[in-house]
């Protein structure tokens, strides 16, 4: 019986540093976007000092972009809110950084809307096309943080959701 462990035999894959995968200097995934909002998130000295408050429309500020993204920092009064739209072809990843916003969407059912409360440290991916609406309903000013893979390059506005999209949510 021979009792020679992989590691014995192979050696410690750490220590060899050419069998290593780079680690990327863009993120290129889903799961790369959504990590790359929970470091950001998690770094306030990165964004606190550059929010802004607009009390006649939502305040942003784009905080990074790099090739093929872009990641945005918004702030939100209470009242403030983007209308039932979408993002084109972008996908997104949206993060409560404070404060509290309402995400309403398309959804089967007999209202025809879903409705949820994004607290902070919520996190939404959002796929191209994806139908919704944010906003602040609450009495106090909220900041989130939105990632954009390919950059944002259009929204358009929706008067309401397709009975499709109702269909499909």
């Amino acid at each position: 019986m021979n009792s020679d462990s992989d590691l014995q035999i192979a050696g410690d894959i750490l220590e060899v540093p050419h069998l290593l995968q780079p680690e990327p200097e863009h993120p290129s995934t889903v799961a790369d976007f959504v990590g790359l909002s929970r470091r950001i998130a998690a770094d306030r000295s990165r964004w606190e000092h550059l929010v802004r408050y607009d009390a006649t429309t939502r305040w942003y500020h784009r905080l990074l972009a790099g090739p093929g993204y872009e990641v945005w920092l918004l702030s939100w009064l209470p009242g403030q809110g983007t209308g039932l739209h979408d993002h084109g072809p972008s996908s997104g990843v949206l993060t409560v950084l404070d404060g509290a916003l309402t995400e309403r969407g398309a959804a089967a059912g007999p209202s025809g809307t879903a409705r949820r409360t994004l607290a902070p440290g919520a996190q939404r991916v959002l796929a191209p096309g994806h139908i919704h609406e944010i906003i602040n309903d609450s009495l106090e000013p909220a900041v989130t943080l939105h990632v954009y893979f390919p950059g944002l390059t259009e929204m358009p506005m929706h008067a309401s959701a397709p009975a499709a999209a109702r269909a499909a949510v």
